[in-house]
């Protein structure tokens, strides 16, 4: 049984602090895929898989390594945050259920709560009340604003108060998703924020895509934040043509694009198909692909 996780650190600039985190979660039964951090963003992305028992110590390792070293009155960067440790989703893989995340979702957020002493808002398919399904909802207000908002919304686990220096973290379960950067050749905020809006699916753009406008400093340019969580549906070239039809209504271009982590073998498909203009080609016409999935040619 595996499982997948993405949990997301408020540190993106210290490539010291990415490094121990991610070599904390370096344990038997747990394969580290990678570890992404962006300095506008002032966040990382740590992938994982493996089976969940202990796919959650090694996450609850990286948190204990993330909690001593970052300090969100400290943190500033363009992205949305209520925690250090900001976002766990776990994401059921190979022989796994939903089920299966879903416990091992509740099992971090009780440790967190116990050992920790970090406040836990569990979220998606783990989510205890229907306002906390949506992850922009439970993190509005982000970590300034959770003083006031545990008044009237305590967490799942642990006190209803912030962490001192690592507020509150948001566990959840999900199923993949593709998390996606469109960059503009414009400073302008507005046309980012317009674009943005336009494809996003809650503001009457395209079903499962969510959408934020980012300044990204180091780029000179504007970003278009995406999180696709239905791909099957809006296939990531369909989310990427929106973008540059709404963009070059301001006479504005997409200069490049940038994959943050992984994405599912499907959305390869779907970007070659469309592309390539070739809606019937397989998997199993990439070379390597072919290789690997044939067992008759591994050496014995």
């Amino acid at each position: 049984m595996l499982i997948e996780s993405v949990p997301n650190f408020s540190e993106g600039r210290r490539s010291e602090v990415m490094a121990a985190i991610a070599d904390a979660a370096r344990i038997d039964g747990v394969k580290v895929l990678g570890m992404e951090g962006d300095p506008d963003h002032n966040r990382s992305v740590l992938t994982v898989v493996g089976e969940p028992q202990a796919l959650v110590e090694a996450i609850f390792r990286a948190a204990q390594v993330a909690v001593t070293h970052i300090n969100l009155h400290n943190h500033h960067g363009t992205h949305p945050r209520m925690g250090a440790i900001d976002v766990v989703p776990f994401i059921p893989l190979q022989d796994a259920t939903m089920e299966d995340a879903v416990d091992a979702a509740r099992k971090l957020g009780r440790r967190f709560a116990q050992d920790l002493n970090i406040p836990v808002y569990l979220y998606e398919q783990a989510a205890t009340k229907p306002e906390r399904k949506n992850l922009a909802d439970v993190r509005r207000g982000q970590f300034e604003g959770l003083s006031h908002r545990m008044v009237s919304d305590p967490p799942d686990f642990g006190p209803a108060h912030p962490h001192p220096t690592a507020g509150a973290s948001a566990i959840g379960a999900r199923l993949p998703l593709i998390a996606f950067n469109v960059f503009l050749n414009t400073t302008d905020m507005t046309v980012a924020k317009n674009v943005a809006r336009a494809v996003r699916g809650s503001s009457g753009g395209l079903v499962g895509i969510k959408a934020l406008a980012m300044n990204t400093v180091s780029h000179g340019q504007v970003q278009v934040s995406l999180n696709l969580v239905d791909y099957p549906k809006t296939p990531l070239p369909r989310a990427l043509e929106m973008i540059r039809q709404e963009a070059m209504r301001y006479g504005v271009t997409v200069s490049h694009t940038e994959l943050v982590g992984f994405m599912p073998a499907q959305a390869i498909l779907d970007t070659v198909r469309y592309y390539l203009q070739q809606p019937e080609f397989r998997l199993d016409q990439i070379l390597e692909w072919a290789i690997m999935a044939d067992s008759s040619l591994e050496q014995p």
